[in-house]
């Protein structure tokens, strides 16, 4: 158990509901290569006094949980991990100097810098969405931040919105170059706020139809690959207008990133 808010923890009751729990090794690689070189993600990590990251829902293993906790030891390497489980049977040992323990939304007790949600709300309503995120977001630490995600069983297509105290910052869309045919064949992965978005007159809509015509128009430069295609695709996304988080140095997946006021729900 990490930390003095462990003691806290055991006598509240976790906020939430049992899922699924389907996880696998280095399900999460793409949206964990992301948060390690996110700059805001990096400068909270940084500054914090007390690192702790919290790893909500990790599932019926906790191997995506040890990956984070190593991907991110490369930004802090003193910084703390604990995942936590609704589930008490999958709440597990601790070991590598991670901890696990039983809790929810109300994070059990604890005040992280950083909550990684993936694949959580996915199974959720949406009604459900802004109470579970008001419950992650109050009980952060001050300058804490949540990222709640969805990817596919084998983590070739990831999505993730990322939070602060005030709500959603960013939307990144993240997958495999060589096994995703156009940038709208994420829209199945989308986070459980926009996935029912994802119709004509809704923003989400109209910007996976944008980048599935950026795409098209580059289909000329394939030669040199669909990570290159990509790039020449999303600067023109840039030079229409597109807010687009535009990455110069080598990627090893597409992403796509973009303000969430750019593709918040229109109502």
């Amino acid at each position: 158990m990490a930390g003095s808010g462990n003691a806290g923890a055991l006598s509240r009751r976790p906020v939430g509901t049992v899922t699924r729990g389907t996880t696998g090794v280095n399900r999460l690689r793409r949206s964990d290569r992301q948060l390690v070189a996110d700059p805001l993600i990096r400068a909270r990590l940084l500054d914090a006094a007390d690192p702790l990251v919290v790893d909500l829902g990790y599932g019926a293993q906790p191997w995506t949980t040890l990956e984070l906790a190593a991907r991110l030891r490369a930004v802090r390497p003193d910084l703390r991990v604990t995942g936590l489980e609704i589930d008490p049977e999958r709440v597990v040992p601790g070991r590598d100097g991670v901890s696990f323990a039983r809790g929810g939304f109300e994070l059990a007790g604890l005040r992280p810098t950083l909550v990684r949600a993936f694949n959580v709300l996915r199974q959720y309503p949406e009604s459900a969405v802004p109470e579970a995120w008001a419950t992650v977001l109050g009980n952060l630490a001050p300058d804490g931040l949540l990222v709640d995600g969805t990817c596919d069983e084998l983590g070739r297509r990831c999505a993730w919105i990322l939070l602060d105290r005030t709500g959603p910052l960013t939307l990144a869309l993240a997958w495999d170059p060589f096994t995703v045919e156009r940038p709208s064949d994420i829209a199945e992965r989308l986070p459980k706020a926009l996935i029912h978005r994802n119709v004509p007159g809704e923003p989400i809509h109209a910007l996976l139809t944008a980048a599935d015509r950026a795409w098209a128009q580059a289909a000329p430069v394939a030669t040199f690959g669909p990570r290159f295609r990509w790039r020449v695709a999303a600067e023109a996304l840039a030079a229409q207008g597109i807010p687009l988080r535009i990455f110069r140095r080598r990627m090893r997946d597409c992403v796509l990133s973009v303000p969430w006021a750019h593709v918040a729900p229109a109502r």
